[in-house]
């Protein structure tokens, strides 16, 4: 049994939706008072007072993490609200899909800027604090595509999620020297609102290269974040986890037959 995590104090970006949103119900749920950010004012104060309203120690916050003034915004409101911070997971990113003979500038910079320099600022920011708790952990939501695969129209993404990664590792013999572990977890097809819309017919097609045979679910992720953030998690820094479901490991579909 992990030691509890009532009372901590967790910072979850993009936890508005999705595996963030996972993410950040699931601190919730083992009591730790968690904060989460989004761009979208309106929807980070439904999703928070909808948390609220089951009872969760929840918090919403609005910030850009490609912003670097907002961010040192977003963690100091995070302190005072929560008494300090304890759990940063840098889950923030975006992923629209571009044709990489297409692909602009723009669409380049909006990748590379929310998902690894947002991922940057915010483990800066919140380093100050991380170094104050009895433990501060760090746990990075990267993915599959990039460090391990590729997918048509994801270059951006893929390149963006590698580089957190390369961060990462460095990071990791950075923090270590004040008791902070540094890890990421790569998730492999989960099943989020996104996929939700896409259909029964489309979801059954994913998840037939699956060893595993389902999607995953953001509670995987979030069971995986939850353990780095232990205090039993203290002895593994710098490491990433990849939580698919066996997705990587056919070499065909036909390996699956």
């Amino acid at each position: 049994m992990l030691t509890s995590l009532q009372g901590k104090s967790v910072l979850v970006t993009g936890g508005t939706s999705g595996i963030g949103l996972g993410i950040a119900v699931g601190f919730a749920r083992q009591g730790a008072k968690v904060a989460i950010s989004g761009r979208q004012r309106d929807k980070v104060e439904a999703v928070a007072s909808r948390l609220r309203d089951q009872g969760l120690a929840v918090t919403g916050l609005v910030a850009d993490v490609a912003q670097r003034e907002q961010v040192r915004q977003l963690v100091e409101q995070v302190v005072q609200a929560q008494g300090g911070l304890d759990v940063l997971c840098a889950n923030a990113g975006v992923f629209p899909s571009a044709p990489l003979e297409q692909m602009t500038d723009a669409d380049w910079d909006l990748v590379l800027d929310t998902n690894a320099k947002g991922t940057f600022l915010c483990v800066q920011a919140a380093l100050p604090h991380l170094r104050r708790a009895a433990y501060g952990r760090v746990v990075l939501t990267s993915s599959i595509t990039g460090p391990v695969t590729g997918f048509p129209g994801w270059a951006h993404y893929g390149a963006s999620k590698a580089a957190q990664l390369g961060f990462m590792r460095t990071a990791a013999i950075e923090l270590a020297r004040d008791g902070i572990t540094i890890n990421a977890v790569l998730p492999g097809n989960i099943l989020t609102e996104g996929l939700q819309g896409m259909g029964e017919a489309y979801q059954a097609s994913m998840a037939a290269s699956i060893p595993l045979k389902c999607l995953g679910k953001v509670e995987d992720i979030a069971n995986a974040a939850l353990f780095f953030a232990s205090k039993e998690a203290g002895y593994i820094t710098g490491q990433s986890l990849i939580v698919d479901g066996g997705q990587i490991l056919p070499e065909s579909l036909q390996a699956l037959a």
